[in-house]
């Protein structure tokens, strides 16, 4: 069996869940794996978001969102509201706060040591309900997907803009 793996960054926007359809990417990675019949697994780096595929949807919100993606968005808000206040949830803690305060990177997290900056629990939460990764079929060396199907990151942490990672594994014969 033969493993290839690859990695794919993404740009988040602060205020609002960023979804990217990272679908030609991994396409991509596949075909560069040489690899013609097994599985790709994509699996998000990072705690605060997910990885899913749906149905490509054409129509838009004014947002940028597609109709299925502001649809998720509305729904998860319900299951978990956006964290507003130090009531929301019990995430993040004292501790956390503490934790991340004795970083080497902490103005990063706290820029002037303000901790709403954390008040991301809502985004923990939404990305266990959706899932942290998912695994695709490859044959005949390409990404099987069916129909208008496609591959979507999504980061649910609204607090400020990055670049996150999505790792791409390729494996089979």
């Amino acid at each position: 069996m033969t493993v290839y793996k690859g990695l794919v960054r993404v740009e988040t926007l602060a205020g609002k869940p960023t979804y990217v359809d990272v679908t030609n990417e991994v396409a991509d990675i596949v075909s560069w794996s040489g690899i013609r019949e097994g599985v790709v697994h994509c699996i998000s780096c990072h705690t605060t978001c997910a990885v899913y595929s749906q149905e490509f949807d054409h129509d838009m919100t004014p947002a940028g969102d597609t109709f299925m993606q502001a649809d998720l968005s509305d729904g998860l808000d319900r299951v978990f509201p956006e964290q507003r206040d130090w009531k929301t949830y019990r995430y993040p803690g004292l501790r956390h706060f503490e934790e991340v305060e004795g970083w080497p990177d902490a103005e990063a997290y706290l820029p002037g040591g303000d901790r709403t900056l954390l008040w991301n629990g809502d985004a923990h939460l939404r990305s266990v309900l959706v899932g942290g990764s998912q695994t695709f079929e490859v044959a005949g060396g390409r990404l099987e997907m069916n129909g208008l199907a496609s591959i979507f990151f999504v980061d649910f942490d609204r607090t400020r803009e990055r670049t996150r990672k999505l790792r791409v594994v390729v494996m089979g014969e």
